[in-house]
């Protein structure tokens, strides 16, 4: 059975609000839509930092120190 829609208020700059509405009326969808596909994106990106984190928590931490002398030592710097 299909979920009902949730309801949420949010505030905008009225700035971004007017480009929001624009946006929403040349691509002939709701501002609701813009906004949750929006969220949506930004939270499969968020979810997608996450896993590369996950992915390289096994390698070691490097001293910063360490690396910027080594920098120099090769000419790098």
């Amino acid at each position: 059975m299909p979920t009902k829609p949730k309801r949420a208020t949010i505030y905008l700059d009225p700035d971004l609000h007017r480009a929001l509405k624009l946006k929403a009326v040349q691509m002939d969808r709701s501002i609701s839509d813009l906004v949750t596909e929006a969220v949506r994106e930004s939270l499969a990106e968020d979810a997608g930092d996450l896993a590369a984190f996950d992915a390289r928590a096994a390698e070691p931490n490097l001293d910063f120190e360490e690396v910027v002398r080594d920098l120099k030592a090769r000419g790098k710097l």
